[in-house]
């Protein structure tokens, strides 16, 4: 068991260090977004505005001033939780990631659910049948699975429920007939819950439908890592002097491999596991775009796009606050669960 004053002492080095992170995080997304050969004042007034309104526009964003002057007044705004005016939307960046959001983690989330439902089994079965053909073909498809963009495989899934088989949609969060006629009464912004909320049954089996194709694309990459991780960490353990002794004492292989062999492969398995979800904050970039998913990532696909400084800044900020939370996160479970680690 860890000690409560080293706890403390770790986690406060760590928030510091974090802290730390995020402040070059500023610096370096700041000066980047800036740099780039644009005009944000032009953006801000649309492609017919006169010159006098460019002008006024620049002065109301602050352009005029030198760049450290700007970073400055940026920086005073995020201490107060302030990230900016949208450029694209004209409205609080803070408000945008707020309403993108549940649209995103409700994906992300089912992705995450699908990746670990399938990968544990696998990567067991895996491990119990090393070497053999059902063996080789799982490690060819978490292979094949990690390594390929997810964008193609979107793509693909597409072409064949949506186009050749016809039975799941191929975009989109609802289809248009229910919005109009048995629209979502919205109320978290996970519109799976909503739909379990007010009782639109009707609703609740269209966003299931439209929910299918890209959480399984956004699921193959954590379940490919998944299987690898169990796989390996479980062969591994099953090869230790303290197996073998435990099959001369008699006890179940059921016991053996599900208590002892998997229970070591959990650790390592949680650390991949927050990682993932992490990167499929950035994965879900390109999907939302395949899938016309209105979440965080088709917001930041259109912010990069059409050079919304503001915005891009927010969602950089948040997705490495994001990472950094869950790093500490877990580096905390796993000293509880393991007490082979130490926290220096």
């Amino acid at each position: 068991m860890v000690k409560i004053s080293t706890l403390r002492y770790y986690i406060l080095r760590r928030v510091i260090l974090s802290i730390i992170v995020l402040f070059g995080i500023t610096i370096i997304t700041f000066t980047l977004t800036r740099v780039i050969p644009t005009d944000p004042a032009a953006l801000w007034v649309g492609p017919h505005a006169r010159k006098e309104q460019v002008e006024l526009a620049r002065e109301t964003l602050g352009l005029n001033k030198p760049l450290y002057i700007q970073y400055i007044i940026y920086m005073n705004d995020l201490l107060r939780g302030d990230l900016g005016i949208s450029i694209k939307t004209h409205r609080p960046v803070v408000e945008d990631i707020l309403t993108f959001l549940p649209a995103s983690l409700e994906l992300i989330v089912s992705g995450m659910l699908l990746g670990i439902i399938i990968g544990i089994p696998l990567g067991i079965f895996s491990a119990l049948k090393k070497d053999r053909h059902i063996d080789h073909f799982n490690r060819i498809i978490s292979i094949s699975f990690a390594s390929m963009p997810s964008f193609w495989l979107g793509m693909i899934l597409q072409l064949i429920f949506f186009k050749n088989l016809g039975i799941l949609p191929a975009g989109g969060r609802v289809s248009s007939s229910i919005a109009i006629f048995s629209p979502i009464n919205r109320i978290t912004g996970f519109y799976t819950i909503d739909c379990l909320l007010s009782g639109n049954w009707i609703a609740l089996s269209d966003v299931i439908s439209h929910m299918i194709l890209p959480a399984l694309t956004l699921a193959a990459y954590p379940m490919a890592l998944a299987t690898r991780m169990i796989r390996a960490t479980m062969i591994e353990t099953l090869e230790e002097d303290y197996i073998r002794t435990a099959r001369a004492f008699g006890i179940p292989d059921r016991i053996i491999n599900y208590f002892y062999a998997l229970k070591n492969a959990i650790p390592p398995f949680i650390t991949i596991l927050a990682l993932s979800f992490a990167y499929s904050l950035t994965e879900t970039f390109l999907i939302e775009y395949v899938f016309d998913w209105p979440g965080l990532g088709r917001y930041a696909s259109i912010a990069i796009i059409s050079v919304d400084y503001p915005a891009i800044m927010g969602i950089t900020l948040f997705i490495a606050f994001i990472y950094l939370f869950l790093n500490l996160l877990v580096d905390l479970i796993i000293a509880y669960l393991d007490p082979r680690i130490r926290l220096r």
